[in-house]
């Protein structure tokens, strides 16, 4: 069973300061790394989640405002959903608190049992707060917040598709998951003991229609590995699958390979090491811009170019 579970989820945003604004200041995430696009070192890509950047917290961001690219279509092939885990209890205080700031929620019918809410960031992205019993992890615990409210980490994501066979048959015989649950449409996947951070839903619809990726929209979900031995024998099987695979990519704070499920949904599988303190100490984490070694030399063109935030 390579896959540990979730190790973060990246989106596309729009504007830098909003998207700093909404998940440090509403959801009470820590940025946890100021960096930049790889493929476009003139956007950000911001990583938030608990005190260090545990794998399986972590939400990612890059803010395209100003870039000319267009507001995304949700739909088949992708990320629709991405849900958060907070404490039995806690949904009261993020209802109030999410209204505070002129973020309409709606409440769902329980799923699988977990009372659910949901809501939108300015840039259209859907979010979920699910309320779980079974999730232990330490949280952050931001400005006007306390453990009884916080935001554990990644609960689950949820996928569209238009036929959940093939998804399943991959994520069951190359990565480890197990169908533990359905309901209508949904599939709920689960790896290593399952629950919060270690569940992925698969949705089964047909008639959608393919989505296209742009502003207010999930790019990629990743799953995370042990070690770069273990990456490696994935990918090798992946390729034998029939997966078209990239090679290992460094992303600095962790090693990756992308792939697409046969439902089209752009999959990653990172490394643990090294983490976000490989270039900060872990109580200055996202304080400063961090670029990879071989664009250092060149922050004296790129830092203009990126846009002044706060937070």
């Amino acid at each position: 069973m390579p896959i540990l579970g979730l190790h973060h989820v990246t989106a596309t945003v729009d504007d830098a300061q909003d998207d700093l604004d909404f998940c440090v200041r509403a959801l009470g995430l820590r940025l946890v790394k100021k960096t930049v696009n790889f493929d476009n070192h003139f956007v950000y890509h911001f990583y938030y989640g608990d005190e260090r950047g545990t794998p399986g917290t972590i939400w990612t961001t890059f803010p395209y405002k100003g870039h000319g690219v267009r507001v995304g279509t949700k739909g088949a092939g992708q990320v629709t959903v991405t849900s958060w885990s907070v404490p039995t209890g806690a949904l009261a205080f993020w209802r109030q608190r999410l209204s505070d700031r002129a973020i309409a929620v709606t409440d769902l019918p329980p799923r699988f049992g977990d009372p659910v809410i949901r809501f939108a960031d300015r840039s259209g992205l859907t979010f979920e707060l699910i309320a779980s019993a079974h999730d232990s992890r330490t949280p952050w615990v931001g400005d006007q917040f306390s453990r009884d409210d916080a935001i554990r980490g990644l609960h689950s994501v949820t996928l569209v598709v238009r036929d959940a066979a093939p998804t399943i048959d991959l994520m069951t015989r190359l990565l480890g998951y197990t169908v533990v649950d359905r309901g209508d449409v949904r599939f709920r996947l689960a790896v290593n003991g399952g629950g919060p951070g270690r569940t992925i839903d698969v949705t089964e619809h047909p008639e959608a229609d393919l989505a296209i990726n742009g502003l207010g929209t999930v790019h990629h979900v990743a799953m995370a590995i042990t070690t770069a031995e273990e990456q490696l024998d994935l990918r090798a099987a992946l390729v034998r699958y029939g997966c078209k695979v990239t090679e290992v990519r460094d992303r600095c704070y962790f090693q990756s390979i992308y792939f697409r499920e046969p439902g089209g949904v752009l999959f990653e599988v990172a490394t643990i090491a090294p983490g976000f303190t490989a270039d900060e100490d872990l109580s200055s984490l996202g304080r400063g811009l961090k670029l990879p070694p071989w664009e250092e030399p060149n922050r004296a063109s790129i830092e203009p170019m990126l846009p002044m935030v706060s937070y």
